[in-house]
């Protein structure tokens, strides 16, 4: 997308009785891991919550479903398939996704703050957290796929929106 405006959409729904399965994947930092491919299976949908690092990464994704990403700190900011933030509704659910850096130290409280959205996506700060805001609001920060870094494991999330209920789950990679 050329936008770097926020951007809207609306993901297709789900052949399965209104269910819809999103990956939630951030920090990859260049590096697309082998186990990204059998978690991401059969998903409906890629979110990248930035820090890419790399055309690379976004073509491997797309080969196992359509992708929407954001950029990073160590993005490109002119980078014509990245936004500074995305907004979605899926399956009913309203979805925003941005890296997190914009608001200094990204917590999920102050993200759930700044945005309205039902499913606040973000990363930067390389540690999965799922957590639950006021009206059952979600932030989740997937974790750092790429290089490990620090004591954390690598971690994608995947998001499932079953008529109109998000659920998340972080998924280590081992």
């Amino acid at each position: 997308m050329n936008d770097k405006a926020s951007t809207s959409a609306t993901a297709p729904a789900d052949r399965s009785a209104g269910r819809v399965i999103v990956g939630l994947i951030s920090d990859t930092h260049g590096l697309l891991r082998p186990q990204v491919g059998p978690v991401f299976a059969g998903v409906d949908l890629i979110l990248h919550a930035g820090d890419v690092g790399g055309r690379g990464v976004l073509q491997a994704l797309r080969r196992i479903a359509p992708v929407q990403a954001v950029y990073g700190n160590v993005d490109d900011p002119h980078d014509p398939d990245l936004a500074p933030e995305r907004s979605l509704t899926i399956g009913g659910v309203t979805i925003h996704v941005s890296h997190g850096h914009e608001t200094g130290r990204p917590t999920p409280a102050l993200l759930l703050a700044t945005y309205t959205a039902a499913v606040v996506v973000f990363g930067h700060t390389h540690r999965a957290i799922v957590a639950r805001g006021d009206g059952d609001r979600i932030a989740v920060n997937p974790g750092a796929a790429g290089p490990r870094r620090f004591d954390l494991q690598p971690s994608v999330a995947r998001l499932t929106i079953q008529r109109g209920t998000p659920a998340v789950e972080i998924i280590e990679l081992k």
